[in-house]
């Protein structure tokens, strides 16, 4: 498995350090209406997990699962797999994200949350690719910004494989190319 890598992006301690920088101002912004938190599974499983473990408050939790329609194109067709075993009617929702990238995925989720009417909606990702972003989402806390590359690691997956690294790495080319 890791002779599959590129490069190390982010080691465990860089993760860490981003997510106890972001549940200090999750802890902070909600301390009077803690949230009820989303994860988008299951790239942010590990992410959703970590940051809970990084906040006092007594947060609820929920997930939602989304994929794409085997049929593509079009792009960002995609339908929900496993919805909320709760009503977010109300509530201070805070969906976490392991990677944000094109935003089409986010956008209908969101789309789909907020006909729910939540008290708020916010988005935490801990990875935000900017630069394939086709339509922009409103992302209220951040772990870091990537390039464009294809990440494995920390929950984010190729083709199921790779979530159980510790770290955020790239994959060599020729991985990515031989099942494609």
């Amino acid at each position: 498995m890791y002779d599959d890598l590129k490069e190390v992006l982010f080691t465990r301690e860089q993760i860490l350090a981003a997510v106890e920088r972001l549940a200090q101002e999750i802890t902070s912004d909600y301390a009077n209406h803690p949230p009820h938190i989303v994860g988008v599974l299951r790239g942010a499983a590990v992410f959703t997990a970590e940051l809970l473990l990084h906040i006092p408050l007594p947060v609820t939790l929920d997930f939602i699962a989304i994929a794409s329609y085997a049929s593509a194109p079009p792009r960002g067709v995609v339908r929900i797999t496993k919805d909320l075993d709760e009503s977010i009617e109300g509530r201070h929702v805070l969906v976490t994200e392991g990677i944000v990238d094109t935003g089409l995925t986010l956008s209908y989720i969101l789309r789909n949350l907020e006909v729910r009417r939540p008290a708020s909606l916010k988005v935490c990702t801990l990875l935000d690719k900017r630069a394939r972003r086709l339509i922009e989402v409103p992302l209220a806390y951040r772990g870091y910004e990537i390039p464009d590359e294809f990440v494995v690691g920390y929950g984010l997956d190729w083709r199921q494989k790779y979530r159980n690294l510790p770290f955020i790495a790239t994959l060599k080319p020729e991985v990515l190319m031989e099942a494609a």
